[in-house]
């Protein structure tokens, strides 16, 4: 039985001109292999993820030796009796008064083995910070241990200079030796861990700010992350609004992109797009044969299947192959993140969810505050929102997380934030802050 009418190719497979356009079109499939290993070397999605490339620090290699001399810098500045009289004032702490920070920023620091990230941390912050933008953040810096000068950081002057508030322990006897037990165990993070997570947003919570940003001590703030977080939050604001709800449990400042590849709960859904690909493209050749008579000795019917049934499945592999991110990505701005969003480098909490929040923590008790986190919003059917591109860069060559090596460190990771440009970044914080500036 005939598929369809076509001309006699002499008894060979295809005829010389279908035979030709067979060959072009593979052609034309391998260099569109070839451009795609270019296009998406970056991607953790794809296939032809570089590991090398992707897991270059470009731009927080930039963010991270510029911050770190900077709290060099301040430190010096305050160990001596010399005033300081640059434009790193705006990123000391202001003088105590009459202040309303809409931003309570909280930062759990723990003491590493052999390495410390705390000063980049805090540099990226605040270094860039003019003064109307610090006057409404309020730094806190815990010093998570039972004997907190055993933190490298903890005696250091640029702690108190530039934190608003050093958070030590202030609990029980009991609870001190409870917590000292599960220093002495190791237990930071299934137990201690989770406790610390409470006592920051507790603190935070007290300072009355409009928001909680919690950041992990292993991570670099881009040049503008304050008015990006700052419009973000007025743009998560509307789009619950939109949606109809009343509030929604945090957004997401960080994310690692690796995550949001194709998964494998869906892979009823891709069969049937795919399918679907293949189903318009046979209509598609059928139509132009019906309708274009000179096309057919090109589409003879062998070369409708192999079209269809050959390049359009190996087509179809190469999209996949790409990556989600380099073929379906992420547009700028505010977006839902119900699934897949990880971790809890960077996190934003509305005022009025913080203590939902902590109520959940301490019913648990154990666990890791971004999972129980997500377990908590998948219960209740929470919203959570995410901003593209990421503010923040996870950079701990060690992960925070106890136990866990470098390879658990490197997926925590978002490649297109190397992708930032120094100058454009500064070119557009300053235009951000010109209506400030034109105020003072």
């Amino acid at each position: 039985m005939r598929i369809l009418s076509s001309p006699p190719t002499n008894g060979s497979l295809f005829s010389r001109t279908a035979s030709r356009c067979i060959l072009a079109s593979l052609v034309c499939y391998i260099l569109l292999v070839q451009y795609c290993r270019i296009r998406s070397h970056r991607d953790p999605t794809s296939a032809f993820f570089d590991a090398r490339e992707g897991y270059k620090s470009i731009y927080s290699g930039f963010r991270a030796s510029k911050g770190a001399n900077f709290i060099r810098y301040i430190d010096a500045v305050a160990s001596s009796t010399t005033n300081v009289t640059t434009n790193a004032t705006t990123a000391l702490k202001p003088p105590p008064g009459n202040r309303n920070a809409s931003l309570c920023v909280g930062i759990a620091s723990i003491a590493r083995k052999d390495v410390s990230y705390i000063e980049a941390t805090v540099g990226s912050l605040l270094m860039d910070l003019g003064p109307r933008e610090r006057e409404d953040l309020y730094l806190i810096i815990f010093i998570p241990h039972v004997d907190p000068t055993i933190h490298p950081s903890f005696e250091s002057k640029w702690l108190s200079a530039m934190a608003d508030r050093v958070l030590l322990y202030n609990v029980t006897t009991a609870e001190l030796d409870h917590l000292r037990e599960l220093e002495r165990e190791g237990g930071l993070f299934r137990e201690k861990g989770l406790f610390d997570y409470v006592y920051l947003l507790k603190a935070c919570q007290e300072i009355g700010a409009p928001h909680t940003i919690m950041v992990e001590d292993d991570v670099l703030a881009m040049d503008g992350w304050y008015h990006r977080t700052k419009r973000a939050l007025i743009d998560a604001d509307q789009q619950t609004s939109r949606l109809g709800a009343s509030q929604y449990l945090y957004l997401r400042l960080f994310y690692t992109q690796g995550l949001l590849g194709w998964n494998s709960e869906e892979w009823f859904i891709y069969l049937l797009c795919s399918v679907a690909v293949i189903a318009a493209l046979w209509g598609t050749l059928v139509t132009t044969r019906r309708y274009v008579p000179r096309s057919n000795s090109l589409l003879t019917n062998k070369a409708v299947l192999v079209i269809c049934f050959i390049y359009g499945p190996l087509c179809i592999v190469l999209f996949f192959a790409s990556g989600r991110l380099s073929m379906l990505p992420i547009p700028s701005g505010v977006h839902q993140m119900p699934r897949f969003g990880c971790c809890s480098q960077a996190l934003v909490f509305p005022h009025n969810r913080v203590p939902d929040v902590v109520s959940w923590y301490e019913k648990k008790k154990i666990g890791f505050a971004d999972s129980l986190l997500e377990e908590y919003a998948n219960i209740n059917n929470e919203i959570r929102w995410a901003l593209t591109p990421s503010v923040f860069q996870h950079i701990g060559a060690k992960s925070s997380k106890d136990g866990s090596g470098d390879d658990v460190a490197k997926q925590i990771w978002n490649p297109d934030f190397e992708l930032n440009d120094p100058i454009t970044l500064q070119a557009e914080h300053n235009e951000a802050t010109k209506p400030a500036k034109s105020m003072q």
